[in-house]
């Protein structure tokens, strides 16, 4: 990946809607070999898909809840249920497994806490867990979908 790589990387984080000319214009290439780069980042897989970014207050998925979760079963079976139970809820729009004292993350969207609960009575109706707990977000301070690419350039020195 090279310096116009990063470039048009940049514009389509922060537009995948602009069109490809446009973004040739801004990285200084005509439209047929960005298109190609586009194309190769595409099937290379460092440009997985692009996506409309919602505003969650307008689709009524405003409350953001920070669920952390204890097991003491550590094996993979329960890993493929646990991970089968969060993918069937819509409502979980990120799930990690973490190192430290907790052992998974998950970040749930609702439109208020009576929806949290029953996604929380849900979840723990289908899943043994020895542990969860609840932090509700009060302010979003910095949201971004654009990840940072100067580490692109690191990995190139190695």
């Amino acid at each position: 990946m090279d310096k116009i790589d990063r470039k048009i990387l940049a514009l389509l984080q922060k537009d995948a809607t602009m069109p490809v000319a446009e973004i040739g214009r801004k990285v200084g290439l005509s439209t047929t070999p960005c298109w190609r780069r586009i194309q190769k980042m595409e099937e290379d897989g460092v440009i997985k898909r692009r996506v409309a970014v919602l505003n969650p207050a307008k689709v009524n998925a405003g409350v953001t809840v920070f669920v952390s979760v204890r097991t003491n079963q550590h094996n993979e079976s329960w890993l493929k249920k646990f991970a089968s139970v969060v993918e069937a809820h819509d409502e979980v729009v990120e799930f990690y497994r973490m190192s430290g004292d907790v052992d998974y993350v998950l970040r749930v969207v609702v439109p208020d806490i009576a929806h949290y609960d029953r996604f929380y009575q849900k979840l723990i109706s289908e899943m043994s867990m020895s542990d969860v707990s609840s932090a509700f977000a009060m302010e979003q301070i910095k949201y971004t979908t654009a990840l940072p690419l100067d580490f692109s350039e690191i990995e190139k020195e190695k």
